[in-house]
């Protein structure tokens, strides 16, 4: 029996995603939460938590894409024609922020306050963005043989806009529970006030979400609710209610990475959730990975590069974060 190469690369290319949204989410949703502090010395700390790390975030986002154009040629074309706009946008916030992250540490009190705004700015941009991305993805795309046609903003929908703000509370939840853990006294406090309405409003987003997608798609709905499906799918949704549950019970004690963890678990309980509603296709609502598989010599060729460079990237990414453990404080970090 053979290796079935489209599951793999499916596998490895869901993987990067899901590693870009764990490590970047929380560095977007402190961007995120900067209107909701104005003390510029605990803004700076809120920086220098994510600031010798930040950067490399993004390498799994970059893996991501990669991927998809060397294993699914037909979906990498599709899904960049379809998503032009947010993409984009995506491109420029990520730009504007990434800019703003290196000035604001150089200008004077003059012109530090524009940084500050423009790393929001660029933080919320994004972050829009890829829900907008998200949203659009999970309504599908009209295609006909190997094109995209529909026009370039048939992605806004109030469905996708919804999930752009759905994503932005999902990355401040992030930020918040990630300050938790890398801050301590005055500001500490306030991300731990911050995150409890933060986790309510999620919850409330993912029920939304959890409601419109069946109703406005027959076809999930019927693979949600189907007998036995049902039964084995329960308890997706059982457990968001229950991690939700366990993130509010944590920060009503002396909170540190618990929080954290089960919020991105909470997060991975709705990838599950989206790959459960569009498995096996990769360009909703008809295009299966089968059909938008590249040869599978090509997929067996790149495939040997990724399964060399994923290790290499895994190894200094836990090093990193392993050097620059532990708290930050006022006055310490990035210069």
């Amino acid at each position: 029996m053979g290796i079935n190469l489209p599951i793999l690369w499916t596998i490895i290319i869901a993987f990067g995603l899901m590693m870009y949204v764990v490590m970047d989410g929380f560095d977007l949703g402190i961007g995120i939460l900067f209107p909701f502090i104005r003390d510029r010395h605990d803004r700076d700390t809120m920086v220098n938590t994510v600031a010798p790390v930040w950067d490399g975030n993004e390498t799994w986002l970059v893996l991501g894409g990669a991927g998809l154009f060397a294993a699914f040629p037909l979906a990498y074309s599709v899904l960049l024609s379809a998503l032009y706009l947010p993409l984009v946008l995506m491109l420029v916030g990520l730009i504007c922020r990434g800019v703003s992250f290196e000035f604001r540490f150089k200008a004077d009190e003059a012109h530090r306050r524009f940084w500050d705004v423009a790393f929001a700015a660029g933080s919320y941009v994004a972050t829009f963005s890829q829900g907008v991305a998200l949203g659009a993805f999970i309504n599908g795309f009209h295609v006909t043989g190997p094109s995209y046609q529909g026009g370039a903003l048939d992605c806004l929908t109030p469905f996708s806009l919804f999930t752009g703000v759905g994503l932005l509370v999902a990355y401040a939840l992030l930020g918040s529970t990630w300050l938790i853990i890398k801050t301590e006294g005055a500001l500490q406090h306030r991300m731990i006030v911050l995150a409890r309405p933060i986790t309510v409003a999620l919850l409330v987003g993912i029920g939304i979400v959890s409601l419109w997608t069946p109703l406005a798609h027959p076809q999930i709905a019927s693979r949600w609710f189907s007998f036995p499906n049902i039964i084995f799918f329960a308890p997706v949704p059982l457990l968001t209610l229950a991690t939700t549950l366990g993130i509010l019970y944590a920060l009503r004690r002396d909170p540190h990475a618990v929080p954290f963890g089960l919020a991105l678990f909470l997060l991975f309980l709705g990838y599950s959730g989206l790959a459960i509603s569009l498995f096996p296709n990769i360009i909703p609502p008809s295009v299966s990975l089968w059909d938008a598989a590249a040869p599978p010599q090509s997929m067996g060729f790149t495939l040997v590069g990724a399964l060399f460079i994923i290790p290499i990237v895994l190894a200094y990414t836990a090093w990193s974060y392993h050097v620059f453990r532990g708290k930050v404080r006022a006055g310490e970090g990035y210069h």
